[in-house]
């Protein structure tokens, strides 16, 4: 997608949730944090995509079992390595779809996924291994390359506690980092499943009235968590 376009996009979505969180028109969406993978859920995911669908669905179930027991920072690590490992692949090459957030099982089915669906996966995968939702955000930013040039961008961010320098897992450069070490990145607003939050410089954002739930593309993702291959 061209730089500009996508950042065009990224500036009507963040004007459109300001206005529908100022209006107080808005509610807070919650959702269930537990992963279940049935075997009908895993016949359907080998029907569409192959065994290797299957495969990569048990790899990652083994990966929520086995890192249950961890602390937090081997939890972050491990989740952040396994999906690192699936291709980048835009939402037009891979859904024919100029924006699609996929679910972490669509993803990992599917074997591709843009940095939303990163992000994404990587959140799920850490709530249901008990790190706190309070910890997490969703992050979109601007990020800078080496041009430089910016485009829209979507990051996971990590606080040890409220108003603490973020840990930052990303797709573009697989090490996790405090964000105040990736100055390439600009925060713009984040959220989770109990909240959006306004950036504000590399630490606590300020929070907003409403929730994630205002943001149609995860109401959507969140609608088809269970149901993907259905």
């Amino acid at each position: 997608m061209p730089e500009w376009s996508r950042l065009r996009r990224l500036a009507c979505q963040c004007a459109l949730l300001l206005a529908c969180l100022l209006s107080g028109v808005v509610t807070v969406w919650s959702f269930d944090t537990d992963i279940v993978l049935s075997e009908r859920m895993l016949a359907g995911a080998e029907r569409k995509y192959g065994v290797e669908a299957r495969q990569r669905l048990l790899a990652w179930r083994q990966l929520i079992g086995s890192a249950r027991g961890r602390g937090e920072a081997d939890k972050l690590r491990l989740v952040n390595d396994f999906f690192n490992t699936i291709p980048f692949v835009s939402d037009i090459d891979h859904w024919q779809r100029e924006d699609y957030w996929a679910t972490p099982a669509e993803m990992l089915a599917s074997n591709g996924g843009d940095c939303e669906d990163f992000s994404i996966a990587k959140y799920f995968s850490l709530v249901a291994l008990g790190v706190s939702v309070d910890k997490l955000r969703i992050t979109y930013v601007k990020a800078r390359d080496v041009n430089p040039v910016s485009q829209a961008h979507m990051v996971l961010t990590y606080y040890t506690t409220p108003g603490a320098e973020p840990l930052v897992l990303d797709n573009l450069i697989p090490e996790i980092k405090p964000a105040s070490q990736r100055p390439d990145l600009t925060p713009v607003y984040s959220f989770n499943g109990d909240g959006l939050w306004l950036a504000k410089a590399r630490g606590d954002g300020k929070a907003v009235k409403g929730g994630s739930g205002n943001i149609s593309l995860w109401r959507d993702l969140v609608a088809r968590i269970g149901k993907e291959f259905d």
